[in-house]
């Protein structure tokens, strides 16, 4: 039978490999809490575009222009006003402001 050593490294070695470890975890992490993030906003965003749909009879890519129209006259971040727009809820009066003005979608 051969006769196999491990050979260990350092504590230096050691410590390096940890590290290195700890930081893919990390950046893991992050990328997941980033991913989590984008999809909560596009569940939000396309719950916003179904309601806005339903309200002004448009169909799902009218209401989306509708809605992100309405966020850049008013200087809003689409983030904030797709939170303001809630089923059994008035629209914002941002919305408002941009579908009374009349302008084609």
């Amino acid at each position: 039978m051969e006769n196999r050593e491990i050979e260990l490294g350092t504590v230096e070695e050691a410590s390096v490999a940890v590290a290195r470890l700890l930081a893919v975890t990390h950046a893991t992490y992050e990328r997941r809490a980033q991913l989590e993030h984008a999809l909560q906003s596009r569940i939000a965003i396309e719950q916003a575009k179904g309601v806005v749909a339903e309200r002004y009879g448009l169909d799902l890519d009218d209401a989306f222009q509708l809605i992100r129209r309405a966020a850049r006259t008013n200087r809003m971040k689409l983030h904030d006003l797709v939170g303001a727009i809630k089923p059994g809820e008035p629209s914002p009066p941002e919305l408002v402001a941009v579908v009374s003005d009349g302008e084609s979608v």
